[in-house]
């Protein structure tokens, strides 16, 4: 007899089937009575289980959160709907078993990290209608994962669930939404004014991972968190003093000991107000202003008023000498001059004699943050950082926060059939300069190396891993950000801006986890224009620690100068065999260590036999092999074993002739054209096996005389 756990499992499963013939939905009570009707005997063998505390439908829907957490169902006005995720996992499972222990993964995924998902939903609160935030943004600021994450709102769908998309505008691959789905969306966010082109929502009304951070107000009405009772964590700010409507205001803050913001037009506002009541009174004030400029505004003037309490950290800076105080005090309302510091705060400036280096002193994670163009920025996750450095000399200790790559492991060096040592020594490269290229003939295993190794280093987390193939036709637009059409603010016109390139999000997201390795591989990277893909970052390559003004975003006016984070790891393949590797320049080769994956050299030599030996299979593959390359005489056109290393070549002997035929004489057939060598007489299985005394068979004979 079946526990009631069990039973339990095998009714939520049940009631999922039964959604999949309802597209719109059911009411739970609706539910119960087709899961009854599938389920005869399920009462008896329910009562049966011992002292009854609860009935089966009451199971229904007690548990049937387990469905929900992980997206697979979700609840809209008491009605209940499968989603196409858990259409999927219907699809990926045929029992009950496998199906609820999948679901109860993602429930244990969501209970260990609640908080994060609590944040997720304040912040979501927080998005203003008619901007959209990326789902990779979201998970980054409150810890969960991005997968989880998409699943979750798909199930829960709390408010603001639908302005989460992915960093293109685009709506969430991770959803799996169906044409119904796409839809429904669709139409929720032209209600919002998000109205798509191509299928994305306009780039312009995106709250980038930053300003995500200055839209949640997370502190409670008191110093005291009303959850445990604990004291309210200092906070940590930065307050632009130094360019104030084209003047410096930091020296005269540091003799007043006060910090500012020029809120002109602004009423005169309480402390502690709403932020509701600071986004009506900037509509109205700065009525003038663009969308986006009140957005920032608002969020702004609320930290300032409200958000930042007394003794938390405050940090400005004055060019490359940079300040570091304690406020003093609640916000006032002042007349100054020209306007330019109505909003007060006092402040006990700590360094006030003896400033900070901007370049030398600041972490690396901290001098990117300050290039954002924010009046106010919540610093609050560097507070450890800036509480130290604040202190006098010497009794501040050297803050450093910076990613460790790990050391390789024997079970990584077995998976991948090489030394450790070799392995290990890959590692030390990266370590020491974190660029490395892997280059040899086709069939070496070049990509899929780079693809273990990266995720390795990446402690498993894919969001951490991007790859990127360089062709003839890539530029630097496509790699790091160009201009692309987008929509305007008010939907009637298109712009230019602009975004984005796959190095560049990953930057983003470098920066947001400073102590995390991050890595791009860059497949095939000889086969682009490196000069015209890199452009200016070439420079930053080598001095990760310097700035440099960008291509476009400087163009712009931004004044973001921008760095490379230290944590950002660029693993690159390089077919030899392709005669584009001219276009690697000494600039390049200086940049990047090179590691050769040779057929002839360690440790590719010895995959191929190893892999066999795994799998009891005989050696005569690595012999023929070896012989086939013996018989190359141009190095870089010799075969890697990765085209023998799949199980489906030796389940019998058509096997390994087909592939020997259909992908390693072709490629020789190349190499040759025009110089008159019989490549099957040459390389052929026969020619092989004739020479090292092997047997061959007919049907594998008959196969190499046609071709």
């Amino acid at each position: 007899m079946a526990s009631r756990t069990e039973l339990t499992r095998q009714i939520l499963f049940m009631a999922a089937r039964i959604l999949t013939d309802h597209p719109d939905g059911l009411p739970a009570s609706g539910i119960w009575p087709l899961v009854e009707k599938r389920m005869p005997g399920l009462a008896q063998e329910w009562d049966g289980g011992g002292p009854v505390s609860n009935t089966p439908k009451q199971a229904l829907q007690w548990k049937s959160g387990r469905l929900v957490k992980p997206g697979w169902i979700t609840k809209t006005h008491g009605r209940w709907y499968l989603t196409p995720l858990g259409r999927l996992a219907l699809g990926r499972h045929a029992d009950g078993s496998s199906f609820m222990a999948e679901a109860q993964a993602g429930y244990v995924y969501w209970e260990k990290n609640r908080k994060g998902f609590e944040a997720a939903e304040r912040l979501l609160e927080a998005v203003p209608v008619g901007h959209w935030v990326a789902a990779e943004d979201l998970a980054a600021q409150t810890g969960v994962d991005a997968l989880h994450l998409v699943g979750w709102l798909q199930g829960e769908r709390p408010e603001g669930w639908h302005r989460v998309l992915d960093r293109d505008g685009g709506i969430p691959d991770d959803s799996h939404a169906d044409g119904r789905l796409r839809k429904t969306w669709q139409e929720i966010l032209d209600e919002e004014g998000l109205h798509a082109v191509l299928g994305m929502a306009p780039p312009g009304r995106r709250i980038s991972g930053a300003d995500l951070r200055q839209l949640l107000d997370e502190d409670a009405d008191t110093d005291v968190d009303p959850d445990d009772g604990s004291e309210r964590p200092r906070r940590a700010w930065f307050v632009r003093g130094s360019n104030v409507q084209g003047v410096n205001l930091v020296p005269d803050w540091l003799v007043d000991g006060y910090c500012s913001l020029p809120a002109a037009k602004l009423r005169e506002l309480p402390p502690g107000v709403s932020q509701e009541a600071v986004q009506a009174a900037v509509a109205e004030d700065y009525a003038h202003g663009s969308y986006n400029e009140r957005l920032k505004k608002t969020a702004e003037f609320h930290a300032f008023l409200s958000r930042m309490r007394e003794n938390d950290l405050v940090i400005t800076n004055d060019g490359g000498k940079v300040y570091v105080g304690r406020l003093a005090g609640g916000p006032a309302f002042r007349v100054s001059v020209g306007n330019r510091a109505n909003l007060q705060r006092p402040v006990a400036w700590l360094n006030a004699d003896s400033p900070l280096d901007f370049a030398d002193d600041l972490p690396d994670e901290i001098s990117a943050k300050l290039a954002t163009q924010h009046d106010v920025l919540d610093l609050t996750e560097f507070a450890e950082e800036l509480e130290q450095l604040g202190r006098p000399e010497p009794s501040r200790p050297q803050v450093v926060r910076e990613m460790t790559l790990p050391d390789v492991d024997d079970e990584l060096a077995g998976r991948l059939l090489v030394d450790r040592d070799w392995l290990q020594e890959c590692v030390e490269l990266l370590r020491d300069r974190p660029q490395l290229v892997f280059y040899g003939p086709p069939g070496t295993g070049k990509t899929y190396l780079a693809q273990e190794l990266a995720h390795f280093l990446a402690g498993g987390r894919p969001e951490n891993v991007k790859l990127v193939q360089f062709h003839p036709a890539y530029s630097y637009e496509d790699f790091f950000e160009g201009f692309r059409p987008v929509q305007t603010p008010d939907g009637q016109g298109v712009t230019f801006r602009p975004l984005p390139g796959p190095l560049l999000r990953l930057v983003d997201a470098a920066r947001q986890r400073p102590e995390e390795p991050y890595v791009l591989i860059i497949d095939e990277i000889n086969r682009g224009n490196l000069a015209k893909i890199f452009g200016e970052l070439y420079f930053l390559l080598e001095y990760r620690r310097r700035a440099i003004d960008l291509l476009y975003s400087s163009a712009e006016g931004t004044g973001q100068a921008f760095t490379l984070p230290e944590n950002l790891v660029i693993l690159g393949t390089m077919n030899t065999a392709d005669r584009s590797i001219a276009l690697v320049d000494a600039a390049m080769r200086r940049r990047f260590a090179f590691v050769e994956l040779h057929p002839e050299e360690t440790p590719t030599r010895e995959m191929l036999g190893r892999w066999l030996g795994e799998r009891d299979l005989p050696g005569d593959a690595a012999r023929l092999l070896a012989e086939l390359n013996a018989r190359i005489d141009d190095r870089d056109f010799k075969i890697g074993p990765s085209y023998l290393m799949r199980e489906a070549v030796h389940r019998d002997g058509k096997g390994f002739e087909r592939v020997w035929r259909t992908q390693i004489l072709p490629l020789l057939e190349e190499h040759h054209y025009g110089d008159g060598v019989d490549v099957s007489q040459r390389y052929g299985l026969s020619a092989l096996r004739k020479a090292l005394k092997l047997g061959q068979e007919p049907e594998e004979a008959a196969g190499e005389s046609t071709s």
